[in-house]
């Protein structure tokens, strides 16, 4: 997971002060889950999905698709 957010970021020529401001961490925090030094919690990765328009699972490199899955059914 740690390449697959850092080749994100680096893909929209962000810095990690950036994505840290958008998470509301500081960039320290944040460059830690890059390197996977910290693991990235539920919530965040759900944030970084959200903020780069994939799925969590093409973050966790579950898959190779970066379209996102289509919005389910709320009742």
């Amino acid at each position: 997971m740690k390449l697959r957010i850092r080749d994100m970021r680096e893909d929209q020529d962000l810095k990690q002060k950036n994505v840290a401001a958008a998470l509301l961490c500081d960039q320290s925090l944040y460059s830690k889950y890059e390197r996977g030094e910290r693991p990235l919690p539920l919530e965040l990765a759900d944030k970084l999905a959200d903020f780069y328009g994939t799925s969590v699972d093409y973050l966790l490199g579950r898959t190779d698709e970066k379209t996102p899955y289509p919005p389910g059914k709320r009742k």
